[in-house]
């Protein structure tokens, strides 16, 4: 084994071909210089800040063999959110040589002979800190707190921490996603006032997204927004109808949303047939690219795997949080070739299938955190030029996290719960994301019935810009987004897009004689009359397809291409009568 900049082993390559989880040929530029920094103070706690898929472990690791080989260290415990990342750590500090056990218990009371330590939760750590202070008592103890943000998941996980491994020699904490939205000081974490006399969390060394991809460490990530129109009956019996995207209130827009991810709909199956021509596309380059679909719940997945099932002809893998064997099928499909894994958000956070290369968004929970999280899913790059593409609903908050991908954000500890910057308190649904993954809420499932949903390509995001005129499903102007290579880099997918924008333009001038002019909105827009005017559409639109068998969506894809104009969330007056009209002429047989 040969010799690294530190003396110690170096680590296997994780390229060209499948990355081995938290290994690496060499040190990558950010490493080193994080390695540099720490070695010059080789400080107590030390706090650094990477994205996803920069290679976190990897510097982790190297930290960790290099103070074994000094003699500052003799023990290592490793602590992780969830049970399945305590084995990917167990199996990466192996490759390394360091053997650490991932099944240790509380009720074992110490680790055999042959462990240089341990990997434990979070929660076990909370659970019995005075044993596992003992622990670190015991031993010259390096402490790798993996996702440091989970020690402020409640006031007892805090102190819990805290108490365990504050005699612990050093101490090496990481994260690769904003930090909580609470104010819930994080364990080993050091504050700083700033000049609005706000403390804020303050980081050894960061390394953000816009450098990671500018380094060529990540992919770059092509959001593929979808909209299209809703229709749902309110448990007080009224029918609403709204769009995807469009300015309505918050309960409007988190009903028009739950309504898309129905799986008794037409968007999401829409949805995961564009991800799926997608992932075809990106094979072409990458033949085992995988897939991901985010899920709110079991019952949900369970549906989505059946959809994929029919579009593909191939089974999905399910991984469901009270599945035993969970941890097993992500490393089958992660070894493997298989197009689609569901999941039910435990595979958000940490869990690393490197070739997972297309993703859909079909989960309701939007919080910052968890939606970083969910997209560093996808953006480990095994080698140069593979892209990243996430699906996701067309809805205000998601399309701004997605134009927001690069920023960079400390936890603060003096400020309003509701932060004006749109990082919301996660609270209660934070933690149900990440701790319980049970089937839906049946009480907030009665709230409201899904009545039927159709899909409109809306844009693509990408590096804080927005692609592309909208079109109907399967139309040139989706299919031209889709087929984008999947060996490009950064550059060149921006070139490909803004050329893709052109092109839909151009064919919207050259169409645009057959297309009648359309008429200027008034001065003010009576928003009640349109909402109006939207209902009435979509309950004709409803009685259409049932007297002709075509899906809601394609009637009014057909409806738009005849009168022209824009998706119905963004239709005026004179646009929605004429597609009524339209329906009219229909229903009494002219053309």
């Amino acid at each position: 084994m040969t010799e690294t900049l530190f003396g110690g082993p170096s680590l296997p390559p994780a390229y060209p071909e499948r990355a081995a989880w938290g290994t690496a040929r060499k040190l990558r530029a950010w490493q080193a210089e994080a390695m540099e920094k720490y070695f010059a103070r080789e400080p107590q706690d030390f706090l650094a800040v990477a994205t996803p898929g920069a290679g976190k472990t990897t510097f982790a690791l190297h930290i960790a063999t290099e103070l074994i080989n000094r003699g500052t260290i003799n023990r290592v415990t490793i602590v992780a959110p969830t049970d399945h990342l305590k084995r990917q750590w167990a199996d990466a500090a192996a490759r390394v040589g360091i053997a650490i056990d991932p099944n240790f218990k509380n009720a074992d009371g110490k680790h055999g002979a042959a462990y240089r330590g341990v990997a434990v939760t979070y929660a076990q750590v909370a659970s019995k800190p005075l044993l596992h202070r003992a622990k670190t008592e015991a031993a010259r103890t390096l402490v790798i707190l993996d996702e440091i943000h989970h020690g402020g998941d409640a006031l007892s996980w805090g102190d819990g921490i805290r108490e365990a491994f504050e005699p612990a020699a050093r101490r090496l904490a990481l994260t690769g996603t904003p930090f909580r939205s609470d104010t819930a000081a994080i364990p080993f974490v050091e504050y700083a006032e700033d000049r609005d006399g706000i403390r804020r969390s303050r980081a050894d060394y960061t390394y953000g997204y816009g450098e990671a991809l500018k380094d060529h460490v990540v992919r770059p990530v092509m959001f593929m927004a979808y909209s299209g129109q809703m229709r749902w009956r309110t448990s007080a019996g009224e029918e609403i109808a709204a769009s995807l995207g469009e300015q309505v209130t918050k309960d409007i827009t988190a009903q028009a949303w739950r309504t898309a991810l129905n799986p008794q709909g037409e968007w999401i199956p829409a949805v995961l047939a564009a991800a799926d021509k997608r992932l075809t596309e990106v094979r072409r380059a990458v033949p085992d690219a995988g897939g991901l679909v985010i899920a709110t719940d079991h019952d949900d997945a369970r549906a989505y795997a059946g959809q994929l099932k029919k579009i593909t002809g191939q089974s999905a893998t399910i991984i469901l949080s009270d599945d035993a064997k969970a941890s097993g099928k992500i490393e089958a499909f992660s070894e493997g070739e298989q197009r689609w894994m569901v999941a039910v958000r435990m595979v958000s956070e940490g869990v690393d299938v490197p070739r997972l290369a297309v993703g859909v968004y079909a989960t309701s929970t939007a919080t910052p955190l968890f939606f970083a999280q969910a997209v560093g899913r996808f953006v480990r790059a095994r080698k140069r030029g593979e892209t990243a593409s996430v699906f996701l609903p067309s809805v205000p908050n998601l399309m701004l996290l997605a134009n927001q991908l690069e920023l960079e954000r400390d936890h603060a500890l003096d400020r309003p719960e509701a932060d004006p910057d749109g990082f919301a308190t996660e609270d209660a649904e934070m933690l149900e994301a990440n701790r319980t993954e049970k089937a839906s809420d049946s009480l907030e499932k009665m709230k409201f019935e899904a009545l039927e949903s159709q899909a409109a390509f809306d844009r693509v995001l990408f590096d804080g810009g927005e692609f592309g005129t909208g079109g109907a499903i399967g139309s040139d102007d989706e299919l031209d987004f889709l087929g984008i290579p999947g060996l490009l880099d950064a550059d060149q997918v921006g070139v490909l897009l803004r050329q893709r924008q052109a092109d839909q333009q151009t064919r919207k001038r050259r169409t645009s004689g057959s297309v009648p002019a359309e008429p200027e909105a008034p001065a003010v827009v009576d928003h009640r009359q349109l909402m109006d005017l939207r209902n009435d559409l979509a309950k004709n639109v409803s009685a259409w397809s049932a007297r002709s068998g075509m899906p809601h969506g394609v009637v009014h894809s057909e409806l738009r291409r005849i009168c022209g104009g824009p998706p119905v969330a963004q239709a005026n007056e004179s646009q929605l009568q004429q597609r009524l009209k339209k329906l009219q002429d229909w229903f009494v047989g002219r053309k």
